[in-house]
C-alpha cells in the first residue's frame, strides 16, 4: 500500500490533531521519544502486555467478521489500559466495497452490536464529528448524511406514507471549533437539552496504531468521545456524564502519525530521538477518499439497521438510496 504524508495547516490542524495526532511526546536534547497511544482500545490493551485485573476480553467469530469485546470494569484497569471505563467492541476483516448491499451479513452484525447498546424506545440523535474539509477526517459527516432522518415525519404523512414505524431519529454535522468558533460539545449539549433524545450516537474518524487497520477495522464503545485527549487537549467530552443521556461511539482508523507508523516498521526497536519537526506529520492511505466513501456508507446503513428494526435490509436500502 501506498502512503503520502501531509503537514498540518493551522486553520484546520485542531480538529484533526484531535484524533490522529495520538502520540505522547518526550523532549530530549536530542530529539523526541515516543510514547505510542491510540485510539482503539484492542491496541492499548493488547500494548499492557499481559491480563489486566478488571478488564474482560472475549474474542469470537460472527459470520465473517472477527469481533473483539473489551469490557473494562474498574477505575484502575481504566487508568492502566488507558481508556475510559465501559464496553468496546471491535470488529476486524471489513470488506469494504461501494455497494453495500453486498456487506449485508457485516451490516447486520454490527447493527446488533449497536442495537444491544441503545435504549429501545426514544429519538437518537447522530452526531457526525469532523472535518468534511479534510478527507481523514470527514467519516463522521460523510457517515451522518448517509442516516435516515426522521424525527420530522409523522402523523398523516407517515401513514400514508408507510413510515410510521420509524424511529425518530435527527442527524447534526456540527462541524469543528476552527470552522464555527463553538465547541462540538456546546453544540451538542445545547441540542440535546432542546430535543430530548434518548440516546447520541457519534461517529468519529479514529488513529491506529498499526497501518493493518486502516479502514479495516470498526470500533464501537458506550463511552462516547473526548475530543482532543490523544494530545492531552482535553475539550468538552460527548459522554454519558456530559450529556445526561447515553453516548454511543462509532469510528474507523482513517490515520497514522508518521511516528507512529515509523516504530511500527522498525519493529519497535529503534531507539534513535526523532527530529522534532516530524510530530505534525500524519500518514493515511492513497486512496482515502474511496476509504472514505465506502466507509461512511457502511456506517450510515448499519446505523439505520440499528434503529429502523421494523423495516428489513431491502427497504431501508430503498429508502437510504431514495
Amino acid at each position: 500500500m501506498i502512503f503520502f504524508v501531509c503537514l498540518s495547516a493551522y486553520a484546520y490542524i485542531s480538529a484533526v490533531q484531535e484524533k490522529i495526532n495520538n502520540t505522547d511526546m518526550t523532549e530530549t536534547s536530542g530529539g523526541i521519544f515516543m510514547n505510542f497511544r491510540t485510539d482503539l482500545a484492542l491496541e492499548a490493551h493488547k500494548s499492557c502486555g499481559h491480563h489486566v485485573d478488571g478488564a474482560e476480553e472475549k474474542i469470537f467469530k460472527k459470520g465473517c467478521l472477527t469481533i473483539n469485546r473489551l469490557t473494562i470494569r474498574t477505575k484502575a484497569a481504566a487508568e492502566y489500559i488507558g481508556k475510559p471505563m465501559g464496553t468496546y467492541i471491535t470488529a476486524q476483516g471489513l470488506p469494504l466495497t461501494n455497494h453495500f448491499r453486498e456487506m449485508r451479513e457485516h451490516i447486520e452484525i454490527l447493527a446488533e452490536e449497536i442495537n444491544m447498546l441503545l435504549p429501545k424506545k426514544g429519538t437518537v440523535m447522530i452526531a457526525g464529528i469532523g472535518n468534511n474539509c479534510i478527507t481523514p477526517d470527514a467519516l463522521g459527516p460523510e457517515s451522518a448524511a448517509a442516516v435516515i432522518a426522521t424525527r420530522h415525519i409523522g402523523g398523516e404523512i407517515a401513514r400514508l406514507t408507510g413510515l410510521d414505524r420509524m424511529r425518530p431519529t435527527a442527524v447534526i454535522s456540527p462541524g469543528v471549533l476552527g470552522q464555527t468558533g463553538i465547541e462540538t460539545g456546546e453544540i451538542m449539549l445545547s441540542l440535546v437539552e432542546r430535543i430530548r433524545p434518548s440516546a447520541v450516537i457519534a461517529i468519529d474518524a479514529l488513529a491506529s496504531r498499526s497501518i493493518s487497520h486502516l479502514g479495516k477495522t470498526i470500533q464501537i464503545s458506550d463511552t462516547g468521545i473526548s475530543p482532543g485527549s490523544g494530545i492531552g487537549n482535553r475539550r468538552f467530552c460527548l459522554t454519558e456524564k456530559t450529556l445526561g443521556i447515553p453516548v454511543i461511539a462509532v469510528g474507523i482508523p482513517t490515520v497514522v502519525d508518521a511516528l507512529t507508523l515509523a516504530n511500527d516498521f522498525s519493529g519497535g526497536e529503534n531507539t534513535t530521538p526523532l527530529p522534532k519537526d516530524s510530530t505534525n506529520m500524519i500518514v493515511t492511505p492513497k486512496e482515502i477518499d474511496l476509504l472514505i466513501s465506502r466507509a461512511s456508507k457502511l456506517i450510515g446503513m448499519t446505523i439505520n439497521c440499528a434503529l429502523q428494526r421494523d423495516y428489513d435490509f431491502d427497504e431501508l436500502c430503498l429508502l437510504s438510496e431514495s
